[in-house]
């Protein structure tokens, strides 16, 4: 089995170990016009400095509508495109891998921002503060949020086209690694999801009609994007309630997306419905991870509450991930992967120069 500081290869693209930087919401563009601001190059650039192989993006929408809040980023503008530049660039001086997620938050759209509106509520961001309709599979509100529109053909046909020019814009950013975010309640997942989806045309009812969407996608951002760069999904292995999405239909729909042009499959769960209560432990998302990488027989990464370089390491090393994708111990230690080589005993020749003198003896 490969070690936690193995490089993995990806069509073009080499990553320098398997520790990876899991895309992290930040709600930080406080202009509200989707343009990444520097906050973005330097939380996303310290990531890259601490020694990680790929560096996620937040979710970046596709476009307007598709923001889990006014204060995202997005990728559906030249001036946005033109923004994300320098960012790319600091990360693969670095020499980390500069990876971008693109989302469409779906009914989970027009929600107030994590921070600086706690007295808000969950509900929607009204229009007249700057909030719009949300749009879905069906006319189920999330929680307190909104009722949204139900998606007609022609604007499932526009979601398409959307994901592929945002893969386009990405492409000329310089991103190396595109992920389609189909996980955490967001549009995509709300397509797979029954919970969520109670469509009866073409992309309701059988698995195969709830993943058409997120296969179309797959497929156009691979047209898009072209045979070089990797390409991932992230998908919930898990709804947490009965009648929901599990890890069997992920490992299904997995092994379609990889058929249709995807390359690897970041693993987390839930987020479809509100008020779930998920059993949370150390490593309480890797069975599902380990469970799409046996049964669909893809490469795959693990996420959440790992916080540790021997957990990470006996993740990868056992065979239950390819790679561990760390969010909330990077906000803590964003030099994770320094300090893990370190614990583990494994030499680096990724210390940036000006850090070097602070190096572990």
């Amino acid at each position: 089995m490969p070690t936690l500081f193995d490089p993995l290869t990806l069509r073009g693209v080499t990553l320098r170990n398997r520790i990876w930087t899991s895309p992290m919401c930040q709600y930080s563009v406080l202009d509200e016009s989707g343009v990444p601001q520097t906050w973005q190059l330097v939380h996303l650039g310290s990531f890259a400095v601490g020694g990680s192989g790929l560096v996620f993006t937040e979710a970046t929408a596709v476009n307007a509508e598709g923001r889990i809040s006014p204060r995202d980023t997005g990728i559906y503008t030249d001036e946005q495109r033109d923004a994300w530049r320098p960012v790319v660039a600091f990360i693969e001086s670095q020499g980390a891998v500069p990876g971008i997620q693109l989302a469409h938050a779906g009914r989970k759209a027009s929600g107030w921002p994590a921070w600086g509106f706690e007295d808000r509520g969950d509900g929607s961001v009204p229009v007249a503060e700057g909030g719009w309709a949300a749009v879905a599979p069906s006319p189920i509100a999330f929680g307190a949020m909104a009722e949204p529109r139900a998606l007609d053909l022609a604007g499932i046909d526009g979601i398409v086209d959307e994901f592929r020019s945002a893969a386009r814009r990405s492409v000329d950013a310089g991103f190396r690694v595109i992920e389609l975010h189909a996980a955490h309640g967001y549009l995509l997942h709300q397509f797979l999801s029954p919970i969520a989806n109670h469509r009866t045309d073409e992309y309701g009812g059988s698995l195969e009609n709830r993943a058409r969407l997120l296969l179309r996608v797959v497929a156009a951002v691979r047209d898009e994007i072209g045979d070089e760069l990797a390409l991932f999904v992230r998908f919930s292995g898990s709804d947490w309630t009965p009648g929901g999405w599990d890890e069997q239909q992920t490992a299904t729909a997995a092994g379609w997306a990889q058929d249709a042009g995807a390359d690897f499959f970041d693993v987390s769960s839930g987020g479809i419905q509100a008020g779930i209560r998920i059993p949370l432990e150390p490593g309480y998302q890797v069975p599902f991870a380990a469970h799409v990488r046996a049964s669909a027989e893809v490469e795959v990464s693990a996420v959440g509450l790992i916080t540790t370089p021997q957990q990470a390491a006996e993740i990868v090393e056992s065979g239950k991930a390819d790679a561990v994708m760390l969010a909330r111990e990077l906000l803590r230690d964003p030099h994770f992967a320094l300090r893990a080589a370190h614990e583990l005993g494994v030499p680096v020749d990724y210390w940036p120069p000006q850090y070097r003198r602070a190096r572990w003896r």
